[in-house]
């Protein structure tokens, strides 16, 4: 009876401590990120990150972004790329296209592991905006309200944090509501 009873326990405190592992990330896509996993290894499992993952494997981004990093990546959802003016992401996806689709994908990859409350901070320090230095080139304007990041691309165009820490092995995703656009 005792030994059935610290079975029982020890297999609700293991049951628990899977949860809380996979209750740390939000889950994104319907599925759960792990941050045990790279960006490319939980990306894939997201359903509302489809595009974006056939947009990283056109550009053959998929081999940095299982890299080292650290990197922070502003994901655009299916929406985000959606809202592009019609045709936009099968132009982008053509295999001519694909040195454009590298700088617009890079201008959402930051090469810093930088949580939420990180820029949230250097946007204070800096008296209510930050510059992002994107490894594309790009530079987004980061500032805060209400508790939720929005970055400005270099075109005026506004983009909101919707899902913010996403903890990976190789830095951290934030989920994005539009597509930031380099200056071309």
């Amino acid at each position: 009876m005792i030994k059935s009873v610290s079975r029982g326990v020890a297999l609700a405190i293991a049951m628990s401590a899977v949860a809380f592992a996979a209750a740390k990330n939000p889950v994104v896509g319907g599925a759960a990120m792990f941050d045990s996993k790279n960006i490319i290894e939980n990306a894939v499992n997201s359903k509302d990150h489809t595009t974006l993952v056939a947009a990283v494997k056109a550009a053959g981004l998929v081999g940095t972004l299982e890299g080292k990093g650290p990197f922070t990546v502003f994901a655009p959802t299916n929406e985000a790329f959606a809202a592009l003016p019609k045709g936009t992401v099968d132009t982008l996806l053509k295999p001519e296209n694909k040195a454009t689709l590298t700088k617009v994908l890079t201008c959402h990859v930051v090469a810093a592991d930088a949580m939420a409350k990180t820029v949230a901070k250097m946007i204070k320090d800096d008296g209510g905006e930050h510059d992002i230095k994107t490894v594309g080139g790009c530079v987004l304007k980061a500032k805060e309200s209400m508790g939720k990041i929005t970055l400005t691309d270099e075109n005026g165009g506004v983009s909101h944090v919707t899902i913010a820490d996403v903890k990976q092995s190789n830095g951290v995703i934030h989920v994005v509501d539009k597509v930031l656009l380099p200056k071309m």
